[in-house]
């Protein structure tokens, strides 16, 4: 993983240089004299030659879980895509692609798929445990960050070492959870077997409702991300959960983009997702986080046309997937989600750990993004990453003998979330407060009266989907204040 800048003074000439996933960031904003550059966008913004100015684009981008590549919200400033080799001279800018996703054959049978992921992910742990700095796993108990629990475990083990592992937890969660269609089991019983059985030097990090939400927290998280952050509690976790790390460790080892490369997500088995003209995690989104747009304005509702937006996205995202001669309907279909998960949905994952971690000083690796294993698993046909009918078949027959049974038959669940009432309580709290004061800006974006009928609402909000409104409304407030943007509608 890298993002880095070359000046060659012989020739004037600037690169600007990303790895091939876009694991690290890297922006620019051209100018009349030459060009402004950062590994965020904080470092551009903070020249006056850059205008805090956000478009219609720039808010359908934070409206939408879609991530347009090159796109970096605020106008006039770029960033440098995955693979992607940006020039700097009097000639003006330009970009050359060194890297990108490619369609090849794949002939390897079973057996030897197996085998070769098993090998690439021992040689990947390897080299990534290479620091000479105290480090650690990330550890959720699920199949990717166990997997990669026991092979930092087992390699580490060899030189008479113990690896750290750190999990998220929540105060009151065993009392407060209730299995959905997301999350069958809390994550802390299956982090513990793991834990014991690869030997870690283990901690759970535990949070309550105030720490989540806390206006100071929420502050963090929106400075690291330069924007609002978008995803509540578990962007605050997230934050939190590096900062707990970094007092005992400075590089972690995640289990991040697995689902994407192996085929994770409940999308990539729903059927409703699988044939969508359309970005097939936004068919489950609705279900399971609300919509973004309920809150805001019917006025800037209809200027942004989200669904315009997003149907454009996809046919130009669709449009680069190369298809196998002689690939079958379902296979290129299941290839082309494949491929959307690679290039755009994971994209938005990394950058949010990214400014996470290295806001604390956190080193993040993710071994799972390394390119070796992301080509070879993205050419393997879906029968073969499916060959049981479960998710990730070929990640789990190849770490058989490192995991628990029991992470072996658990059923993916993602990141976790906060079900304590008090959280919902805190929220509605903040946004009556917000109420109060009528003439601020978030008002010309978000309409008061849905986020009154929100923040007055009796009933119990435990779901995401339910306190959705809130957590935009109270991000964006505070995005507002902090960076004060001119938001253009024009």
């Amino acid at each position: 993983m890298y993002a880095f800048a070359v000046w060659d003074g012989r020739t004037d000439r600037l690169l600007l240089i990303r790895d091939r996933m876009g694991i690290k960031p890297l922006y620019y904003h051209p100018t009349p004299d030459g060009v402004l550059f950062g590994s965020e966008p904080k470092a551009i913004l903070a020249n006056p030659l850059a205008r805090r100015r956000v478009g219609l684009d720039g808010l359908r981008e934070l409206f939408t879980m879609v991530k347009t590549p090159g796109h970096a919200v605020w106008e006039g400033m770029r960033e440098v895509e995955p693979g992607t080799v940006v020039t700097v001279d009097r000639t003006g800018v330009r970009r050359r692609v060194y890297w990108e996703l490619r369609t090849r054959p794949h002939t390897d049978d079973r057996d030897t798929t197996v085998a070769t992921v098993r090998s690439l992910l021992d040689d990947i742990v390897r080299r990534q445990l290479v620091a000479d700095v105290p480090r650690c796993t990330l550890l959720s108990g699920g199949l990717d960050s166990s997997a990669m629990t026991a092979l930092a475990a087992r390699q580490l083990a060899a030189h008479g070492e113990r690896v750290r592992s750190f999990a998220v937890d929540f105060a009151g969660q065993a009392d407060n959870f209730v299995a959905d269609d997301l999350r069958a089991t809390p994550d802390t019983p299956f982090v513990h077997d793991v834990a014991r059985d690869a030997g870690t030097d283990h901690q759970d990090i535990v949070l309550d409702a105030q720490a989540l939400a806390d206006p100071g927290v929420r502050e963090k998280v929106i400075r690291a991300r330069d924007l609002p952050a978008g995803l509540g509690d578990m962007d605050a976790s997230l934050y939190l959960l590096f900062r707990a790390i970094r007092e005992r460790s400075t590089v972690a080892l995640s289990g991040e983009s697995a689902d994407e490369v192996f085929g994770g997500y409940q999308q990539f088995f729903d059927e409703e997702a699988r044939q969508a003209d359309t970005f097939p995690w936004l068919v489950r989104l609705g279900r399971h986080f609300g919509d973004d747009a309920d809150v805001l304005r019917p006025e800037l509702v209809k200027a942004l046309d989200l669904e315009s937006y997003v149907a454009d996205s996809y046919r130009s995202a669709v449009a680069r997937v190369q298809r196998l001669d002689g690939e079958s309907d379902f296979e290129f279909r299941m290839r082309r989600i494949s491929n959307l998960h690679l290039t755009r949905f994971v994209r938005i994952l990394l950058d949010r750990k990214d400014r996470a971690s290295m806001a604390v000083g956190l080193e993040v690796r993710v071994p799972f993004c390394d390119h070796r294993l992301v080509e070879y698993v993205y050419n393997a046909p879906w029968a073969l990453k499916s060959f049981d009918g479960r998710e990730k078949s070929l990640l789990r027959e190849a770490t058989a003998d490192l995991i628990p049974r029991s992470v072996y038959d658990r059923v993916k669940s993602p990141y976790p979330s906060t079900q304590d009432p008090k959280y919902a309580v805190a929220l509605r709290n903040q946004a009556k407060d917000l109420l109060a004061q009528p003439d601020h800006p978030v008002f010309d974006l978000v309409d008061p009266e849905r986020l009154r009928q929100a923040a007055h609402r009796d009933t119990p909000v435990s779901s995401q989907a339910a306190r959705r409104g809130l957590e935009r409304t109270l991000d964006l407030a505070m995005w507002l204040d902090l960076y004060a943007p001119e938001v253009s509608l024009g």
